[in-house]
């Protein structure tokens, strides 16, 4: 084997493992963001119950906002952009307002 094609192959296997390497922290990351998602979403549950007990209304717009004003503010912290994080917070609202509403209909 050629010294460059040798180098190429040792270069190969060095971008795999650090690929491997990475992708390995991604898989832990992801792990860790669904079972906080669960974890999550297993306190909403129980606000969502609370809220059904009293009577109250599924979404509550003024904790909604602090809620997007401050998780803006932390990604902006975290290096995060902080549209993204709206749209994530958002898409997790809408989902515990579904689940608010439904219990408030049990």
């Amino acid at each position: 084997m050629s010294t460059s094609a040798h180098n190429s192959n040792t270069t190969d296997e060095a971008v795999r493992a650090e690929l491997n390497r990475l992708r390995d922290s991604i898989d832990n990351i992801d792990a860790a963001v669904i079972h906080m998602l669960a974890e999550r979403f297993k306190c909403t549950q129980q606000v969502g119950h609370l809220k059904a007990a009293h009577k109250m209304p599924p979404a509550d717009p003024a904790r909604e906002a602090r809620q997007i004003a401050r998780l803006r503010s932390l990604a902006e912290s975290a290096k995060l952009d902080p549209a993204f994080a709206e749209k994530f917070l958002n898409f997790i609202i809408a989902e515990v307002i579904r689940h608010h509403e439904t219990i408030a209909r049990a």
